[in-house]
């Protein structure tokens, strides 16, 4: 490849790249303006600093405190993530290093869950959780997640599992090792890079499922999405304010992202080159 065309290839990376980063920089920006500054079109870049959409979005204007919303937010995740890790591992495991039979079926089972929109499950769902006493209840949105979580985990999971050397786990096998020794410490150390970028993946869409939430919780299990939205009011929009719950409620994930870095880009390249 010609350096004319690196260089411009690279420009073009650059490009997409503060494509992408503009509108979170707006919203950054936004977020320390005033509301009569941020209500302005376009917003003024010369308009002076200001902490106050912070200050209210953490109730010192006498609003709702975030920390219930966020708390729970981190448990559905937190909670959800790890539980589709312990059932997409085993999984995986049998659509790849033991394979069954017209394991690609299964494999396209799993993903064909995935096409079914969210909306069209919202009734039986509510229903259920209203029979069962499970309305407001974060451990219903655990359970939830992990359920629509797990199908694309074992899709991921499996392609990384893959290429495992088939030698090594038949060598812990020769010593006496049972599955469960095989899983986690022959299996998921060499599969760390996948199952760290499926965990942050499975993580970001608990992080940031709001249909659901909105309409199986109340106030006890209102995760920081719902809260978000409570900054709608028949009053109007206050920008400023939105701006900045948005930024810190984007935090953890984006937190996340830049701590798994490595293991993301790493994880999910496995397989792409044979």
């Amino acid at each position: 490849m010609s350096v004319l065309r690196r260089g411009g290839l690279g420009l073009l990376a650059w490009l997409i790249g503060i494509v992408f980063f503009l509108p979170v920089a707006w919203m950054a920006l936004t977020s320390f303006h005033s509301e009569a500054d941020a209500a302005t079109n376009p917003p003024s870049f010369a308009a002076s600093p200001t902490l106050d959409g912070y200050r209210e979005f953490f109730g010192s204007g006498g609003g709702a405190s975030p920390w219930p919303a966020l708390v729970n937010s981190l448990v559905a995740s937190a909670a959800s993530t790890l539980l589709v890790l312990l059932l997409a591992l085993p999984a995986a495991y049998a659509l790849s290093v033991r394979p069954v039979r017209k394991w690609t079926d299964v494999l396209f089972f799993f993903l064909s869950t995935k096409m079914l929109p969210a909306v069209a499950g919202l009734l039986p769902v509510y229903l259920f959780a209203k029979n069962t006493g499970m309305l407001d209840n974060i451990w219903l949105l655990v359970v939830l997640y992990t359920s629509m979580n797990l199908p694309i985990a074992v899709w991921m999971m499996q392609s990384f599992l893959a290429e495992v050397p088939v030698a090594v786990i038949e060598a812990a096998r020769v010593d006496g090792a049972r599955l469960p020794v095989i899983l986690a410490r022959v299996v998921a150390p060499i599969a760390l890079p996948g199952i760290a970028a499926t965990a942050l993946i499975c993580f970001i869409f608990s992080w940031n499922e709001l249909l659901f939430a909105r309409v199986l919780t109340g106030v006890v299990a209102e995760t920081a999405p719902v809260f978000l939205t409570g900054f709608i009011t028949s009053q109007g929009l206050f920008l400023a304010k939105v701006c900045a719950a948005s930024l810190v409620i984007s935090l953890p994930v984006l937190a996340a992202g830049f701590a798994a870095q490595d293991k993301l880009v790493q994880g999910l390249s496995l397989g792409a080159v044979k």
